[in-house]
């Protein structure tokens, strides 16, 4: 137990139901925080540094500063755990629960792959901050994971735990290998989950035991080139490309598509690239059309990218997730995949990340 912090009785506070607990910062160790950057400014839960977000679009600017695919891991024999937290804005819109938009999802580790056991779970009468504590079946020690919200934008959390309990780092370490990356919509985002564990990067990444960090920007990842020059920097085993909903024309698409690929290919000629097309939920025809001639455009540039002799190159065509009759009953508004939404994709992407990458999924069946 010496890499272990034993929480002393100098700072023992009281939650609203009476139980004794320390509070901790998450910012500070043993925590371990993933998914975000360094921060450049005084907000420190931020996806992507501001000096990039400012320069790619006003939309990315205030949507990096949201928390959705970010985590804290830790250990702990605490039978109980607490959360208090401050929001500078907690965003409400009509496909997005505030359990999603503002809730943490609390996971332990190591019990098949990562069990879900609760959410701490906002107010819908609380505005910008709150309190929670979840009892736990136990005081041993074990590993755990908290999920950020989907669609806020935190200021401050601390976590509470019973007084001359042990607070380490996690003890179910992700495989060594770097974080999959994925860049995308209001889909990769996380959009109409149900709550911030139910995104498909977060499934993908709890199946496998692999880091992950979230790029998706709802309405505005439209494939700029001042964010593919800063992704293509960053550390990544995997790249998961899909912001084909942003593209706000055909052209824009076609313009935009196999340039971003080129920017991440100059600087990563190795890494593993994988082309998804949008899920297609739409009765209309019209839209139907929209999505056909989308995936062709994306399939030219898959196919351009083999053409030149790049091994590493994968399509994942989005229409295979939802196949008929059910296809209808995945998504919360004909365009955001509900949480049976999320696992077909997850269960899609996720095989070809798996075979990418050859590792074994963690989730014992």
């Amino acid at each position: 137990m010496e890499s272990y912090i034993k929480l002393g009785n100098d700072q023992v506070s009281k939650t609203a139901d009476g139980s004794e607990v320390v509070w901790c910062d998450v910012r500070n160790a043993p925590f371990e925080l993933h998914g975000f950057c360094d921060s450049d400014d005084d907000l420190h839960f931020r996806r992507v540094p501001s000096s990039i977000a400012e320069v790619t679009s006003p939309s990315v600017a205030t949507l990096s500063k949201e928390t959705a695919g970010g985590r804290v891991r830790f250990s702990t024999n605490s039978p109980y755990i607490a959360i208090r937290v401050k929001f500078r804005t907690v965003v409400r819109t009509h496909n997005l629960a505030l359990i999603s938009a503002a809730g943490f999802d609390l996971y332990v580790d190591g019990e098949y792959g990562s069990r879900y056991v609760k959410t701490f779970c906002m107010p819908a009468n609380m505005l910008d901050s709150y309190e929670q504590i979840i009892k736990l079946d136990g005081d041993f020690l074990r590993s755990y994971t908290v999920n950020f919200p989907v669609h806020s934008v935190v200021e401050s959390v601390e976590l509470g735990f019973k007084p001359d309990s042990c607070l380490g780092g996690s003890l179910k370490p992700y495989k060594d290998i770097e974080p999959i990356v994925f860049y995308g919509s209001s889909i990769v985002h996380g959009i109409a989950a149900s709550r911030p564990g139910n995104i498909y990067p977060a499934l993908i990444s709890r199946n496998l035991g692999v880091d992950f960090k979230n790029l998706g920007f709802s309405g505005a990842a439209k494939g700029e080139k001042e964010i593919a020059e800063w992704i293509a920097s960053l550390p990544m085993s995997v790249f998961v490309f899909d912001y084909d909903h942003n593209a706000p024309t055909l052209e824009h698409l076609e313009s935009t598509h196999h340039s971003f690929y080129e920017i991440i290919r100059k600087k990563n000629p190795e890494l593993p690239f994988i082309m998804v097309t949008r899920p297609d939920y739409g009765s209309n025809i019209h839209a139907q059309r929209a999505t056909l001639a989308r995936r062709d455009i994306i399939m030219s540039s898959y196919l351009k990218a083999r053409e030149s002799g790049d091994k590493n190159v994968y399509f994942v065509d989005g229409l295979a997730f939802n196949l008929v009759p059910s296809s209808h009953d995945l998504s919360v508004d004909s365009c955001h995949p509900n949480d049976a939404g999320f696992m077909r994709m997850s269960d899609s992407i996720g095989a070809v990340i798996k075979h990418i990458l050859e590792i074994r999924s963690e989730i014992n069946v």
